[in-house]
């Protein structure tokens, strides 16, 4: 790894630290607009205010037409054999005379005969990958957890339709775990034993020097293991696709095959990273009514990402081919957010020749829950802190857009860096404005004769019932979306599924806004989140 792809630690330099507070003085900027508008000019203030809202009301549309485009295409997706469409890549040439007269509405079916044709024409050429040369390694971390979440997450791996014996699973866990954590990795190896090409175990030394307590540099000791065993036992690492998994995370039966058929099919592949739809619906039924909305919104926000793939960075569990990642040093051991910072990470490795390909299947994930609703209310809140804390980026981003050494162009960088920083503050500043915005020039403007502000109110009521449309539409898609009740539930929770949404702009703004501004001013300040807080897995019984 030639290129310093690593986030600073200790000291930044006066530009770094200007990206850093631009995220919350922006958010708080915009907050504070609201009232300097009502208070100088009421009128410019209600201006002001109904253009910010206009654009929610807009973006709410889009999200609810996106939802069920997305959603769509997932479930036409996860129809797909894609251990069959694999099979047609081993002899192209054959399948191109089979498949080239046939017709079928299946999701990519015109795309796979594109692939197969181009690899049929190609078939002496250099560079061209077998599906029996590849190999697929997962990595999943874990630091606490029981077996009652680990075994089912090993398991979705065995029960894939990809061929076991060309799976590497790893199992990444944490000294810090204590003799529970190593009691239960030694454990998972001696049920899977012989179940995969092989089960490795490795285990990240704690306290290591210029690494925070976090799930990247668990990730990054166990990536380093794995290349020494795929140089060791002669596996092309060219052709080895990487997977990172939470512990909880149970990938559907189809995924492997499908990201091996991408791996394929595109000779940039290198330059790829592949990622999944991740649903929180393992204990859907199971969590309190604000972990149900937190977790299916942000479950629509990914099948969301998939049909805007410009926007699509990685998120939890993705896969990336391990010659690229041992090129750079893997994942970033100094950020909380390993996953989302990787296609940062990798896109100026590759001086921008990079891109994250849209898995249109699911990876299930659980939604937050501890032991009791107070302990369960606070994790929501930590997990999300910690989510939120991604807007470190664009201080990463922000110097490198600004550097004389900036390998790609300004142009194409500055999309970029604009969307994301939008996104963080958006995320900020949309609910408080919208649940309490309309009375801001009233209240400042109680002598004035003017109508308009005291008339705001209503006015946004109005926009307000518009956009519940969209949430209308929502709450339609989550039933779609929700797995079969368990028996264990009355046919009441089903209509509690419904009415919890009347929740939503509260847990927007307690757990979206409050979360977003927690984390921006943490990075405002300077006292930055270096320890990964880990989300505990408790199964209900």
């Amino acid at each position: 790894m030639s290129k310093n792809l690593e986030i600073p630690m200790g000291k930044r330099t006066r530009l770094y630290r200007f990206f850093e507070i631009l995220p919350g003085f922006l958010s708080y900027t915009l907050i504070a607009l609201l009232f300097i508008l009502s208070l100088i000019k009421p009128l410019v203030g209600v201006i002001y205010l109904i253009a910010v809202i206009a654009i929610t009301l807009v973006k709410a549309i889009a999200v609810a037409f996106r939802t069920i485009q997305g959603y769509e295409i997932v479930k036409k997706a996860s129809r797909v054999n894609w251990n069959n469409r694999l099979k047609d890549l081993e002899d192209p040439h054959t399948a191109y005379e089979k498949l080239r007269d046939e017709y079928s509405d299946s999701y990519g079916y015109k795309e796979h005969i594109t692939n197969v044709k181009k690899l049929s024409i190609a078939e002496n050429q250099t560079g061209l990958i077998s599906p029996k040369d590849v190999y697929h390694a997962v990595i999943m971390v874990a630091y606490n957890e029981s077996l009652e979440t680990l075994i089912p997450s090993v398991k979705a791996v065995k029960d894939t339709s990809f061929p076991n014996e060309r799976i590497i699973f790893v199992l990444g866990y944490e000294e810090r775990g204590g003799e529970e954590m190593e009691k239960n990795a030694k454990e998972l190896k001696r049920r899977f034993e012989g179940v995969f090409a092989d089960f490795l175990l490795v285990k990240h030394p704690k306290d290591l020097k210029g690494e925070i307590v976090g799930k990247g540099p668990n990730l990054v000791c166990a990536g380093e293991k794995l290349a020494e065993y795929v140089e060791k036992k002669h596996i092309n690492k060219e052709h080895v696709i990487v997977t990172s998994l939470d512990s909880d995370n149970r990938m559907s039966e189809k995924y492997l095959d499908y990201v091996a058929y991408e791996f394929i099919v595109h000779e940039d592949r290198q330059h790829l990273s592949y990622q999944p739809v991740s649903l929180f619906m393992n204990n859907i039924w199971d969590v309190p009514a604000p972990m149900r909305i937190v977790g299916i919104t942000n479950s629509f926000f990914n099948i969301i990402t998939t049909m805007r793939p410009h926007a699509l960075r990685n998120f939890a569990s993705h896969s990336q081919p391990l010659a690229a990642l041992m090129d750079m040093g893997f994942w970033s051991k100094r950020t909380i957010v390993e996953d989302g910072h990787q296609y940062w990470r990798s896109l100026f490795h590759f001086d921008g020749d990079y891109e994250v390909l849209p898995i249109r299947v699911p990876i299930y994930q659980d939604a937050v829950m501890e032991r009791t609703l107070l302990a369960t209310l606070k994790a929501q809140f930590v997990q999300l802190r910690r989510w939120d804390y991604g807007a470190s980026d664009v201080a990463y981003v922000g110097v490198r857009l600004f550097s004389k050494k900036r390998k790609i162009p300004f142009i194409e960088l500055l999309p970029k860096f604009c969307r994301l920083l939008d996104g963080h503050v958006t995320l900020a500043i949309m609910s408080p404005i919208i649940m309490f915005g309309g009375w801001v020039p009233m209240l400042f403007n109680l002598s004035s004769r003017s109508i308009v502000p005291f008339n705001l109110p209503r006015v946004i009521s109005i926009i307000q019932t518009i956009a519940s449309i969209g949430l209308f539409v929502t709450i339609l898609t989550s039933i779609r979306m929700l797995p079969k009740r368990p028996k264990k539930y009355k046919k009441h929770k089903s209509i509690l599924m419904i009415l919890q949404w009347i929740l939503m702009p509260l847990v927007a703004l307690l757990y979206q806004s409050l979360a977003a501004f927690y984390a921006q001013t943490r990075l405002m300040t300077g006292h930055y989140m270096e320890k990964f807080d880990v989300t505990k897995k408790v199964v209900k019984k």
